[in-house]
């Protein structure tokens, strides 16, 4: 019985399952560490690995047309530099509040606490 599709070979998925694997042990690892920064980045770096890998071997978007990936991919990224701009802008704001003022607007005073 001959199928129309193609079928993957079982060795992508045992070398994406042991990837996930390791990287879900690195970013375990990593709540050990006691450096801010670097830790966060290193939590946000394997878990980054980890969805591609998902969803370029499970979901199969690595066998996709570009235009596919594009429609899916696009949409997330543009909302992730939007995201930065109106990070860049906030700080900015930010600022100037605190040159025009002499200090930050943004702490809110609690009544009866002055």
């Amino acid at each position: 019985m001959a199928a129309d599709g193609t079928q993957h070979p079982l060795k992508i998925y045992w070398i994406m399952w042991s990837a996930l694997f390791v990287l879900s042990t690195f970013s375990y690892l990593t709540d050990f560490m006691d450096r801010g920064l670097l830790r966060h980045f290193l939590i946000l770096l394997f878990m980054l690995a980890k969805a591609g890998g998902i969803v370029w071997i499970f979901m199969h978007m690595g066998w996709e047309r570009i235009a596919l990936k594009l429609a899916i991919l696009g949409p997330p990224v543009a909302i992730l530099v939007l995201i930065g701009l109106m990070s860049l802008e906030g700080h900015y704001v930010e600022g100037s509040r605190v040159e025009h003022y002499g200090e930050s607007t943004m702490e809110v005073e609690t009544p009866g606490h002055h």
